[in-house]
Order: C-alpha cells, then sequence, then structure tokens
C-alpha cells in the first residue's frame, strides 16, 4: 500500500513538472517573456486563477498559451484528484487498519505479550511466529510496529508502562509477558502492572544490571535474564564443556524442520489416569523421547526410568516428531 502511494506521489510530481517546465520553456521560446515571467505566467495560466498577462502574446505565443490551458488545468486537477484520493486512502487505512487489529487482539486468548520490539524484543518475537503461538507485541516506535507488522506479526503503538494498554492487550487474558524494554525502571513498571491486573499471568524479563534483577523478582517476574552474566557463562562454557554447549545449541535450533524440544503438561482438568513413562510411550512407538519429568510438587526427575509414574499436573520435556509431540498432547490433554 505505501509503495503504491509513493508512486503515485513521484507521478504526481512528474507530470506536474513537466507541465511547468514546457510552459516556462515555451513563454520564453514563443512569448519571448524573461525567464521568471514565463514561470509566473505558467503557474497563473495552470492554476486558473484568472490574472492577466504578464505582457503581450502573440498569435503564436496565444496558440501555445491555448494549448497549456487545456493540458495544463487537465494536469492539475488530476493531481489535486489524486491527491485527495491518496489523503483519503490514507485515513481509511489508518481507520480501518486500527479498527482490524482491535477485533484481532480482542480474539486473542492464553496468547504472549511482547513489550518493546527491541533487539530482546524482536528475537523472542520471532521465535513466537516460528513456533505458531498467538501474540502481541507493544511498543512505542511507530517504525519498529510497522516493521512488526511487515513480517506478519500483530503489533500495536502503546505505551506498556500504562494499566489501560496493557488491558486493550488482552493481559487478563494473555498468558505470559515478555518486558523486554531497554530501561530497568520501565520493565519494573511493566511487571507491576501486569501482575496487579493479572496475578496468574507468566512474566519474563531482561535486566541492565544485575542489581535490579531481585527488585524485579520481587515485583512479581517469574523468570529474570541477565545478558552479560548470561553470555559470560556461556563463554566459558564454551571452553570448558563445547560439546555440552554444542549439543544444547544443536537441541534448540538445529535439530531439523521435523524435530523438536518441547513442554508437555498434564492437564489435571481432565480424567488422566495414572501411567508410567512406558505405558505413555508405547503407543506412540518411540517417536518421542522422554528427557525429564517436572513434577506438580516442583522436583525434576532427569532421564525417568520406563516405570515411573505420571500424574496429573506433571510437565514432560520431550524431544522428537512434531507429530508424535501432537499425539502425545492429545493423550495428556483429552
Amino acid at each position: 500500500m505505501h509503495s503504491r502511494l509513493v508512486q503515485r506521489a513521484l507521478l504526481i510530481a512528474g507530470l506536474l513538472f513537466i507541465i511547468v517546465a514546457t510552459g516556462t520553456v515555451g513563454f520564453v521560446e514563443i512569448g519571448g517573456y524573461p525567464w521568471f515571467d514565463a514561470f509566473y505566467m505558467t503557474i497563473t495560466t495552470i492554476t486558473t486563477v484568472g490574472y492577466q498577462e504578464v505582457r503581450p502574446l502573440s498569435h503564436a505565443g496565444r496558440v501555445f498559451n491555448s494549448f497549456l490551458i487545456m493540458f495544463g488545468v487537465s494536469a492539475m486537477f488530476l493531481a489535486v484528484g489524486a491527491m485527495t484520493q491518496t489523503i483519503i486512502e490514507l485515513e481509511l487505512q489508518d481507520r480501518y487498519g486500527k479498527r482490524r487489529t482491535k477485533r484481532m487482539i480482542n480474539h486473542l486468548n492464553d496468547h504472549f505479550i511482547v513489550c518493546g520490539f527491541g533487539r530482546v524484543g524482536r528475537n523472542a518475537s520471532y521465535e513466537f511466529q516460528r513456533a505458531g503461538m498467538p501474540f502481541l507485541i507493544i511498543d512505542r516506535n511507530e517504525d519498529r510496529v510497522e516493521k512488526a507488522m511487515t513480517a506478519g506479526m500483530l503489533a500495536v503503538v502503546a505505551d506498556a508502562t500504562r494499566d489501560d494498554c496493557l488491558r486493550e492487550a488482552g493481559v487478563l487474558r494473555a498468558k505470559g509477558l515478555i518486558a523486554a524494554l531497554p530501561s530497568d525502571a520501565e520493565n519494573l513498571f511493566i511487571i507491576l502492572s501486569a501482575k496487579t491486573l493479572n496475578p496468574n499471568i507468566n512474566v519474563a524479563t531482561r535486566v541492565s544490571e544485575e542489581e535490579a534483577g531481585e527488585k524485579l523478582r520481587r515485583a512479581g517476574a517469574d523468570t529474570v535474564f541477565t545478558p552479560y552474566a548470561m553470555a559470560g557463562r556461556q563463554m566459558a562454557d564454551a571452553l570448558l564443556r563445547p560439546h555440552v554447549v554444542e549439543f544444547l545449541d544443536f537441541a534448540r535450533s538445529s535439530i531439523g524442520p521435523k524435530v523438536t524440544m518441547e513442554q508437555v503438561c498434564v492437564s489435571p482438568r481432565t480424567g488422566f489416569t495414572r501411567k508410567t513413562v512406558g505405558e505413555l510411550l508405547e503407543p506412540l512407538k518411540s517417536e518421542v523421547i522422554v528427557l525429564a519429568v517436572r513434577k506438580q510438587s516442583g522436583g525434576t526427575i532427569f532421564n525417568p526410568p520406563a516405570g515411573f509414574d505420571i500424574a496429573a499436573g506433571d510437565f514432560l520435556i520431550v524431544m522428537g516428531e512434531r507429530l508424535g509431540l501432537q499425539k502425545l498432547e492429545q493423550i495428556l490433554t483429552t
């Protein structure tokens, strides 16, 4: 849409330039006008202001002026009409675009909210998009919001530190929120607002200063990332345990398009009866590997044996093909 409007504006500007240039040169060559008088005469002619001739015109000059009136005035009306149409289209696009975005936000449920589309928020959004999860981006910068929408993401221009903006983003229905603004103070405001409006929402954030991490946790952040500390540990691990780091990177991003790692919850709202890991995986024909089980009580059992019991409320950390994971999720949630 924007490229078409730019092309239209360039065509209008080019047409007017040709008309003005042709008229100016014509009055100089045919009417014998000085350059400024020729330019002035051209402008007054194509704008139909009705001023008299700057200097008397010969018969040839009047013939030229007649053609200039027909073509120049028509071009001017065409330009005014095109500009009016462009303004109306921009207004309609803005109005209907906002209305459509609001409808899409109202239909979101169990979604994620990404506050800030900077380097951190952008990468988180791309991960949500890759996983096919519903999410909404909030940013005060119009250029960033436009960039997100161009990438096929749902985004709005808003201030995430305001309670009313979070309500409009569906924070009461949201599953999780990422506070990724550049300022720790702004992220603190977001966390306090989000947790006040929806105490059950899961909040993750980043901190620029490690000292602020504890404050953000006390404010309600469930997960706090310290980029510098994480980068330092990863660089040390890359030297101390390079094969472990290589495997983790492989498991996170390079397994392949059909294989992924996922967490699956045994929904306590279903009639799931207690089963062992072996019984659970038997119908899946080795399509899924259970790496760990996060018990509802809080403990984590790594590499659980086939006889380990799975109960409602447990989380399974699994790896396998997407089709197998979908089958497992159906078994555990239906």
